[in-house]
């Protein structure tokens, strides 16, 4: 069932005492750079209803998961989504993964276009070959889908020039499959909407001045899987492998799943994913093994411009006179008023739908003169306008947790919303209001909404208990580290002010939270946190204003002594006094 796009799931909710566990599975669709065509979405709509739970839940990797479908179901579910142009083959499973491109619709920006085709291109070349899965859910019936593989993309699969393909059924996965599941992402320089460096293999898009494709960057050995007080998983980052001319970057990515199927470890999947298997053999081993794979260097990398993390939301131009509007969706659950305000706008105007690595949804093509009543069914069913929100809850992911997840400790998709909201309170009180902060929370140790390239990570680690992680940055190229293990959700206020407190006093000019923890420290954070005392109350507090160069003064004297603002204040006053 894994490698079709589904698992059994137990809903903790729903047990009954003395009865055992409610099972039901979960259905995942694959859905290459979450372009989901309108037919397919109001399908999805309607399956949700009918079999499912009632909403829709939208993943980091731009996928459906379909919630509580039951046994007797399974079938029509899968082929209803089969026969209106979606896919669930290789969802899940130690398999290649739905492949994360930028969603956003630009006609206009040449390099989205070429992302969006070479996402398609490596979806293809690693999708499972064997029959089975139309044979199980359409009884073996020919059916014609939107999918239509180009020939070089055959080509690369069955070429066995380098003696390096599996068997002829499956010339990628052989007939053992992967170790693990495998994780591919295609973006464009500067653009680090899909977590580039969170994949097992990422492609970086690079065009010549006037838009053409040239190849790719290539990285590998990125994942966020982890255990709790484990001294051998870890998350990490992907390294830069090098450039690849386009016509042999499929050969390139067929090489480096290959050598992962070879080297991969089989004997514990805990460490079987390809980040474990590049420090095994080391950056450079891994290398040269991929390129004696491939039969071919790499060349130096092409200069890339800094990354930038982008949510898309709120309303765009396309580029070609159309309109795009990105709706924020809390944790990624469609339901309620903002399930019914999608279908009737997608269903009035046929608007295709993307789903972004940031679990909201683009609505897309849409003609100026249809704006003003999208933006009223939107307003009318309750759906915040995105230039409402604060920062944190725009930017923030939660994996869905309890209580379907059979490996969740602890709550996330319900109990972000409240911490995001807490964290919001107690920085506006603290003088801090919209500051911006990503945070990230599962409900687990592995992952899945990637708290480890977050500026503030809460990993599950008990009921209502989570260990934090801080130090990531917001462009999501740095990863964070574990700060405090078990810290309690009752407890947040009074682990985060002192924090919030010593960010607010000794940050640099727009450094961010994240930034300000990586460069201060943790043993300075530490130190600061242990000594705080709260202040009576904030805004009952009185204030002075000062002129800017008195301030910059105040700075530099509390920055040379290592106090805070108020502290160098309190000194300055006292050696007058005296």
């Amino acid at each position: 069932m894994k490698f079709h796009g589904s698992y059994q799931q137990d809903d903790r909710d729903k047990r009954t005492f003395g009865e055992g566990k409610f099972y039901q599975f979960m259905m995942r669709t694959r859905t290459p750079s979450g372009i989901v065509p309108t037919r397919l979405y109001l399908v999805m709509d309607d399956l949700a209803d009918q079999y499912g739970n009632g909403t829709l839940r939208l993943t980091t990797r731009q996928a459906f998961q379909l919630h509580g479908v039951l046994k007797q179901d399974l079938k029509t579910v899968f082929s209803t989504v089969i026969r209106n142009m979606g896919s669930t083959l290789a969802a899940c499973g130690d398999v290649n993964r739905n492949i994360c491109a930028p969603p956003a619709p630009y006609k206009g920006k040449p390099e989205y276009l070429h992302a969006i085709e070479w996402a398609n291109h490596v979806k293809d070349l690693l999708a499972p070959q064997g029959g089975g899965y139309y044979d199980v859910w359409l009884d073996g019936e020919k059916f014609m889908t939107q999918e239509v593989e180009a020939p070089f993309v055959k080509e690369a699969r069955d070429d066995n020039s380098r003696g390096i393909n599996g068997d002829e059924v499956e010339p990628i996965y052989g007939d053992v499959y992967l170790p693990r599941k495998f994780k591919v992402g295609v973006t464009v320089p500067g653009d680090n909407h899909i977590d580039i460096f969170t994949n097992d293999c990422g492609l970086i898009v690079v065009t010549n001045a006037a838009g053409d494709l040239m190849g790719f960057n290539v990285t590998a050995g990125g994942g966020m899987g982890n255990s709790h007080r484990s001294n051998e998983t870890h998350p990490r980052v992907a390294d830069l492998l090098g450039f690849v001319p386009k016509e042999r970057v499929l050969q390139c990515v067929k090489a480096i799943v290959c050598v992962q199927r070879d080297y991969g470890r089989r004997d514990d999947r805990k460490m079987a994913r390809l980040k474990y298997t590049v420090e095994r053999l080391g950056v450079q081993g891994f290398t040269d093994k991929v390129e004696e794979y491939q039969g071919f260097k790499f060349d130096a990398p092409a200069p890339m411009p800094k990354w930038e993390f982008k949510n898309y939301l709120g309303w765009e131009e396309q580029g070609d006179g159309k309109l795009f509007c990105g709706v924020h969706v809390v944790n990624g659950r469609v339901r309620g008023g903002l399930k019914k305000a999608v279908r009737t706008i997608v269903e009035r105007y046929e608007l295709e739908v993307r789903l972004t690595a940031n679990q909201d949804l683009i609505l897309c093509d849409i003609d100026p003169s249809w704006k003003a009543d999208i933006e009223a069914t939107l307003q009318g069913a309750g759906v915040a306008d995105p230039a409402t929100l604060s920062p944190i809850v725009a930017n923030s992911l939660a994996c869905p947790a309890l209580p379907l997840c059979g490996l969740a400790i602890t709550e996330a998709e319900r109990g972000l919303p409240d911490v995001n909201a807490r964290l919001d309170a107690l920085l506006t009180r603290m003088g801090l209001k919209d500051e911006s902060i990503v945070v990230r929370m599962t409900g687990c140790p592995n992952g899945c909404a990637r708290p480890y390239m977050a500026e503030l990570g809460f990993v599950g680690d008990g009921p209502n208990t989570y260990e934090v992680w801080l130090g990531g940055c917001p462009d999501l190229t740095r990863l964070a580290e574990p700060y405090q293990q078990k810290v309690k959700l009752r407890e947040f206020e009074a682990f985060f002010e002192p924090l919030f407190a010593f960010f607010k006093s000794r940050r640099k000019a727009g450094e961010s939270f994240g930034d300000f923890c990586s460069r201060i420290g943790f043993t300075a954070l530490r130190e600061y946190q242990k000594a705080y005392v709260s202040p009576p109350s904030y805004a009952a507090q009185p204030r002075l204003a000062v002129d800017s160069a008195t301030f910059d003064s105040l700075r530099a004297i509390a920055e040379k002594e290592g106090l805070t603002i108020a502290e160098a204040v309190a000194k300055v006053t006292s050696s007058y006094s005296a």
